[in-house]
Protein backbone atom coordinates (compact mmCIF):
# COMPACT_ATOMS: atom_id res chain seq x y z
CA UNK A 1 0.00 0.00 0.00
CA UNK A 2 1.21 3.58 -0.68
CA UNK A 3 2.68 5.16 2.39
CA UNK A 4 3.22 1.77 4.05
CA UNK A 5 5.83 2.33 6.79
CA UNK A 6 5.99 -1.14 8.29
CA UNK A 7 9.46 -2.47 9.23
CA UNK A 8 9.26 -5.17 6.52
CA UNK A 9 8.60 -2.61 3.78
CA UNK A 10 11.45 -0.36 4.98
CA UNK A 11 13.90 -3.29 5.00
CA UNK A 12 12.86 -4.31 1.47
CA UNK A 13 13.32 -0.78 0.17
CA UNK A 14 16.78 -0.52 1.74
CA UNK A 15 17.86 -3.86 0.25
CA UNK A 16 16.65 -2.82 -3.21
CA UNK A 17 18.52 0.49 -2.99
CA UNK A 18 21.76 -1.22 -2.00
CA UNK A 19 21.50 -3.64 -4.92
CA UNK A 20 20.79 -0.93 -7.48
CA UNK A 21 23.35 1.66 -6.24
CA UNK A 22 26.95 1.20 -7.48
CA UNK A 23 29.62 0.60 -4.89
CA UNK A 24 31.76 3.67 -4.14
CA UNK A 25 34.83 1.49 -3.63
CA UNK A 26 34.56 -0.29 -7.00
CA UNK A 27 33.30 2.72 -8.99
CA UNK A 28 35.16 5.82 -7.76
CA UNK A 29 34.33 9.26 -8.99
CA UNK A 30 36.43 9.80 -12.15
CA UNK A 31 36.82 13.50 -11.32
CA UNK A 32 38.25 12.82 -7.84
CA UNK A 33 41.98 13.36 -7.40
CA UNK A 34 42.10 12.29 -3.76
CA UNK A 35 42.90 8.63 -3.21
CA UNK A 36 42.59 7.09 0.25
CA UNK A 37 44.02 3.62 0.85
CA UNK A 38 43.89 1.49 3.97
CA UNK A 39 47.49 0.47 3.23
CA UNK A 40 49.45 3.38 1.71
CA UNK A 41 51.21 2.52 -1.57
CA UNK A 42 54.94 2.90 -2.10
CA UNK A 43 56.54 4.70 -5.03
CA UNK A 44 59.65 4.57 -7.19
CA UNK A 45 59.37 7.87 -9.01
CA UNK A 46 62.53 7.28 -11.03
CA UNK A 47 60.85 4.31 -12.72
CA UNK A 48 57.32 5.83 -12.54
CA UNK A 49 56.30 2.86 -10.38
CA UNK A 50 53.46 2.66 -7.85
CA UNK A 51 53.21 -0.46 -5.68
CA UNK A 52 49.86 -1.03 -4.02
CA UNK A 53 50.10 -3.77 -1.32
CA UNK A 54 46.33 -3.92 -0.85
CA UNK A 55 45.33 -7.58 -1.39
CA UNK A 56 42.86 -8.48 -4.13
CA UNK A 57 40.42 -11.40 -4.21
CA UNK A 58 41.48 -14.55 -6.07
CA UNK A 59 39.21 -13.72 -9.03
CA UNK A 60 38.84 -9.93 -9.06
CA UNK A 61 36.14 -8.58 -11.37
CA UNK A 62 37.23 -6.27 -14.22
CA UNK A 63 35.57 -3.30 -12.55
CA UNK A 64 37.71 -3.77 -9.43
CA UNK A 65 40.90 -4.09 -11.50
CA UNK A 66 40.05 -0.92 -13.42
CA UNK A 67 39.33 0.99 -10.20
CA UNK A 68 42.60 -0.21 -8.61
CA UNK A 69 44.61 0.76 -11.68
CA UNK A 70 42.95 4.17 -11.74
CA UNK A 71 43.73 4.75 -8.05
CA UNK A 72 47.38 3.75 -8.52
CA UNK A 73 47.78 6.03 -11.53
CA UNK A 74 46.20 8.94 -9.68
CA UNK A 75 48.35 8.30 -6.60
CA UNK A 76 51.48 8.25 -8.78
CA UNK A 77 50.53 11.54 -10.45
CA UNK A 78 49.82 13.15 -7.08
CA UNK A 79 53.18 11.99 -5.75
CA UNK A 80 55.02 13.28 -8.83
CA UNK A 81 53.41 16.70 -8.58
CA UNK A 82 54.23 16.85 -4.88
CA UNK A 83 57.81 15.57 -4.80
CA UNK A 84 59.30 16.45 -8.21
CA UNK A 85 60.16 19.99 -9.35
CA UNK A 86 58.51 21.23 -12.52
CA UNK A 87 60.61 23.57 -14.67
CA UNK A 88 60.22 25.29 -18.02
CA UNK A 89 62.60 24.15 -20.75
CA UNK A 90 64.88 26.80 -22.20
CA UNK A 91 64.34 25.56 -25.76
CA UNK A 92 60.74 25.59 -26.92
CA UNK A 93 59.26 26.70 -23.62
CA UNK A 94 57.97 23.23 -22.74
CA UNK A 95 57.35 22.02 -19.21
CA UNK A 96 59.70 19.41 -17.78
CA UNK A 97 59.64 17.36 -14.61
CA UNK A 98 62.94 16.24 -13.08
CA UNK A 99 62.66 12.65 -11.82
CA UNK A 100 64.77 11.41 -8.90
CA UNK A 101 67.14 8.44 -9.28
CA UNK A 102 65.43 5.06 -9.55
CA UNK A 103 65.45 2.86 -6.43
CA UNK A 104 63.92 -0.38 -7.75
CA UNK A 105 66.46 -2.52 -9.66
CA UNK A 106 64.90 -3.57 -12.94
CA UNK A 107 65.95 -6.92 -14.46
CA UNK A 108 68.21 -6.95 -17.51
CA UNK A 109 66.65 -7.59 -20.90
CA UNK A 110 69.88 -9.10 -22.29
CA UNK A 111 72.26 -11.52 -20.58
CA UNK A 112 75.53 -10.25 -19.17
CA UNK A 113 78.25 -9.96 -21.84
CA UNK A 114 80.74 -12.77 -21.84
CA UNK A 115 84.33 -12.01 -20.95
CA UNK A 116 86.34 -11.27 -24.07
CA UNK A 117 88.91 -13.96 -24.81
CA UNK A 118 92.55 -12.89 -24.79
CA UNK A 119 94.24 -12.51 -28.15
CA UNK A 120 97.55 -14.17 -28.97
CA UNK A 121 99.36 -10.88 -28.42
CA UNK A 122 97.67 -10.27 -25.05
CA UNK A 123 98.71 -13.72 -23.82
CA UNK A 124 102.26 -13.15 -25.06
CA UNK A 125 102.43 -9.67 -23.47
CA UNK A 126 101.18 -11.00 -20.14
CA UNK A 127 103.73 -13.82 -20.21
CA UNK A 128 106.61 -11.46 -21.01
CA UNK A 129 105.45 -8.66 -18.72
CA UNK A 130 104.89 -6.19 -21.56
CA UNK A 131 102.55 -3.36 -20.64
CA UNK A 132 100.54 -1.08 -22.88
CA UNK A 133 102.02 2.32 -23.48
CA UNK A 134 100.11 5.53 -23.74
CA UNK A 135 100.09 7.41 -27.01
CA UNK A 136 103.45 9.12 -27.43
CA UNK A 137 105.06 7.31 -24.49
CA UNK A 138 108.46 5.94 -25.51
CA UNK A 139 107.95 7.13 -29.09
CA UNK A 140 111.12 9.23 -29.17
CA UNK A 141 114.80 8.47 -28.60
CA UNK A 142 117.99 10.48 -28.57
CA UNK A 143 120.03 10.55 -31.79
CA UNK A 144 123.66 11.17 -30.82
CA UNK A 145 124.63 11.93 -34.42
CA UNK A 146 122.07 14.71 -34.75
CA UNK A 147 122.22 15.75 -31.11
CA UNK A 148 118.44 15.81 -30.72
CA UNK A 149 115.43 13.69 -29.84
CA UNK A 150 113.85 12.05 -32.88
CA UNK A 151 110.79 9.81 -33.33
CA UNK A 152 111.35 6.08 -33.45
CA UNK A 153 108.75 5.49 -36.12
CA UNK A 154 106.73 7.48 -38.63
CA UNK A 155 107.87 10.64 -40.36
CA UNK A 156 111.66 10.99 -40.04
CA UNK A 157 111.65 7.96 -37.75
CA UNK A 158 114.79 6.05 -36.78
CA UNK A 159 113.34 2.96 -38.41
CA UNK A 160 113.97 4.67 -41.78
CA UNK A 161 117.66 5.32 -41.20
CA UNK A 162 119.69 4.46 -44.26
CA UNK A 163 116.80 4.61 -46.71
CA UNK A 164 117.66 8.11 -47.93
CA UNK A 165 121.44 7.81 -47.85
CA UNK A 166 123.34 9.04 -50.90
CA UNK A 167 125.70 6.05 -50.68
CA UNK A 168 124.33 2.51 -50.46
CA UNK A 169 126.43 -0.60 -50.06
CA UNK A 170 125.65 -2.93 -52.94
CA UNK A 171 125.50 -6.69 -52.52
CA UNK A 172 126.49 -7.91 -55.98
CA UNK A 173 124.70 -11.23 -55.65
CA UNK A 174 121.48 -9.57 -54.50
CA UNK A 175 121.81 -6.92 -57.24
CA UNK A 176 122.12 -9.62 -59.92
CA UNK A 177 119.06 -11.37 -58.50
CA UNK A 178 116.98 -8.19 -58.66
CA UNK A 179 118.11 -7.49 -62.21
CA UNK A 180 117.17 -11.03 -63.22
CA UNK A 181 113.63 -10.53 -61.92
CA UNK A 182 113.07 -7.71 -64.40
CA UNK A 183 110.88 -5.76 -61.98
CA UNK A 184 113.04 -2.63 -61.90
CA UNK A 185 113.86 -3.07 -58.21
CA UNK A 186 117.27 -1.98 -56.93
CA UNK A 187 119.28 -2.51 -53.77
CA UNK A 188 118.68 1.14 -52.79
CA UNK A 189 115.01 0.44 -52.10
CA UNK A 190 115.67 -2.80 -50.24
CA UNK A 191 115.38 -1.22 -46.77
CA UNK A 192 112.02 0.36 -47.49
CA UNK A 193 110.69 -2.85 -49.05
CA UNK A 194 111.71 -4.84 -45.99
CA UNK A 195 110.06 -2.30 -43.68
CA UNK A 196 106.81 -2.24 -45.67
CA UNK A 197 106.72 -6.02 -45.85
CA UNK A 198 107.24 -6.24 -42.09
CA UNK A 199 104.28 -3.90 -41.52
CA UNK A 200 102.08 -5.98 -43.83
CA UNK A 201 103.15 -9.19 -42.11
CA UNK A 202 102.25 -7.75 -38.71
CA UNK A 203 98.85 -6.61 -40.02
CA UNK A 204 98.15 -10.11 -41.37
CA UNK A 205 99.02 -11.63 -38.00
CA UNK A 206 96.78 -9.12 -36.24
CA UNK A 207 93.80 -9.95 -38.48
CA UNK A 208 94.43 -13.67 -37.99
CA UNK A 209 94.46 -13.20 -34.21
CA UNK A 210 91.19 -11.23 -34.35
CA UNK A 211 89.51 -13.98 -36.40
CA UNK A 212 90.79 -16.58 -33.96
CA UNK A 213 89.39 -14.59 -31.04
CA UNK A 214 85.95 -14.30 -32.66
CA UNK A 215 85.84 -18.03 -33.40
CA UNK A 216 86.68 -18.84 -29.78
CA UNK A 217 83.60 -16.91 -28.63
CA UNK A 218 85.35 -13.85 -27.28
CA UNK A 219 83.51 -11.38 -29.54
CA UNK A 220 80.16 -11.54 -27.66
Amino acid sequence: MPGDSTPAASQAASTSALKSAPSAASHPDPSSITVTKAIPPTFDLGNLLCHDPTPLPPLPPPALLAATARDCAQSLINQLLTACPVVTAAAGGGVLMALPPATFPLPREKPLPRKKAETTWERFAKKKGIRDRKRGEGGREYDAGKGEWVPRWGYKGRNKDGEGGWIVEVDEEKERGLEGEGTGKTVRGEGRRDRVEKVRRNERKQRANERKGRKSGGGG
